[in-house]
């Protein structure tokens, strides 16, 4: 079975973005923090309408060459190939998804749809870049979350610059 795997970045306060889904605060020191490691494995990706959005601004859509699904409730979404739009159930979608043939399947955010997915005991792995910077307010990485998870950490990494990349699986 395919594993549903959170790969995300976040500020020490535990937020994903500012409160307009600004994400200057990222590291741009040329360092991949392993993501390039990370996508090799990856066949799908899901997110929600609002992160596709921001997707959109970084220019060339960089994930043409996987199976991406955008769950939104929004009509306006601009369409491009490579990118499938999903009004099933998220959970029962990926459900069914983890259950196919292929690659592992990266769960890019944002929030609502990281909460969803959490809930339903969806997520297998999560691997969080910790920034050392504190926003103080934003999109929280966590929202509205209903139980309890217990959690095995499987690796871990300091990075020069004081990011901290903790990877977890999920545990008994």
């Amino acid at each position: 079975m395919r594993k549903l795997k959170l790969f995300i970045a976040s500020s020490l306060d535990g937020y994903i973005a500012r409160p307009d889904g600004g994400l200057d605060w990222l590291p741009t020191d040329g360092d991949d923090y392993g993501y390039h490691d990370f996508i090799a494995n990856i066949g799908t990706t899901l997110m929600g309408g609002k992160t596709y959005r921001d997707v959109l601004t970084f220019g060339e859509f960089p994930y043409k060459n996987l199976e991406n699904y955008v769950f939104s409730r929004s009509r306006d979404l601009k369409k491009i190939p490579g990118v499938k739009f999903v009004s099933d159930h998220i959970t029962t979608f990926t459900r069914d998804l983890k259950t196919q043939p292929g690659k592992d399947i990266w769960l890019i955010g944002g929030g609502e749809i990281i909460a969803e997915l959490y809930n339903a005991g969806l997520v297998d792995e999560y691997i969080i870049s910790f920034i050392p910077i504190i926003l103080g307010k934003g999109i929280p990485m966590f929202l509205s979350l209903e139980r309890p998870e217990n959690l095995q950490l499987t690796d871990s990494k300091t990075y020069p610059t004081g990011v901290v990349q903790l990877t977890y699986e999920v545990g008994n």
